[in-house]
């Protein structure tokens, strides 16, 4: 009986032995590496976004899309309302829209790594990115139509931005607040919906950068002061289509409200 008893705790510690090895073995097969949704600093450059946040997929902007400077299209009683009557982009005189800025909350959606998309598509009218500031950034119409940006330049308030008929205040062409007040002509501008980033007129050694220096998606690739390892990337330049060419390089995300 006694060595019964001895034989039925042996095979009980044993038993809880395998028990104890099993349970380990399962738990380190599926441990898995959480995901990082720590946003990377170059992001966190858009000073002008009320929240910036990462799923480990997509950085999420939100915006109320207001300019951060002077502007003949504020309402007079704000505070950043300044009249204007001075020459705008390309040396046109000034001829102020009927439109007047309007708060626009949204959340622009882009891709944490964006990737070359061999489709291409198309920029629609509306944001296609955001700006350092939280501003929109429109393509190189106007709308309704895709017409020639030619007939809306004399709008452009000395920053060279102005709002559509609902309100929402944007740029076509290089924002001249941040080329030149709030960075420089080299520095980064903000990013296209497709995650790549948009730099001003200017490489870093000084040389201005026109369309014919750029692919049809207005962009190239090499290293800048953000991307050391390099990275595609848009400019801003003086003559069309000024900022976005035959569609995004890359896969866009979305702007919701």
């Amino acid at each position: 009986m006694g060595a019964t008893k001895q034989t039925l705790r042996k095979l009980l510690v044993a038993f809880s032995t395998i028990a104890v090895l099993v349970s380990c073995n399962k738990d380190e097969t599926s441990t898995t590496t959480p995901v990082s949704t720590e946003v990377p600093a170059v992001y966190k450059k858009v000073y002008g976004a009320t929240s910036i946040t990462s799923d480990g997929t997509y950085i999420y902007f939100k915006t109320k899309n207001l300019p951060d400077h002077k502007s003949p299209y504020y309402a007079t009683t704000n505070p950043l309302y300044e009249a204007y009557n001075g020459s705008t982009f390309g040396g046109n005189e000034f001829k102020k829209n009927p439109n007047t800025i309007a708060e626009y909350n949204a959340t622009v959606k882009i891709p944490l790594n964006p990737k070359v998309d061999a489709s291409h598509p198309a920029t629609p009218l509306g944001a296609i990115g955001i700006a350092l500031n939280g501003v929109a950034l429109f393509n190189q119409y106007a709308g309704p139509n895709n017409q020639a940006l030619a007939g809306e330049i004399v709008s452009f308030d000395k920053y060279y931005g102005h709002p559509q008929n609902s309100g929402v205040y944007h740029y076509h062409v290089e924002p001249l607040y941040l080329t030149t007040v709030k960075s420089k002509k080299s520095g980064l501008m903000g990013f296209l919906l497709d995650g790549f980033p948009v730099y001003g007129p200017q490489e870093e050694n000084g040389t201005t950068v026109t369309s014919s220096m750029l692919d049809a998606y207005h962009g190239h690739t090499h290293a800048t002061v953000d991307y050391p390892n390099g990275i595609y990337h848009y400019h801003f330049t003086a003559d069309s289509p000024y900022l976005n060419g035959n569609g995004y390089y890359g896969t866009p995300g979305t702007v919701t409200q």
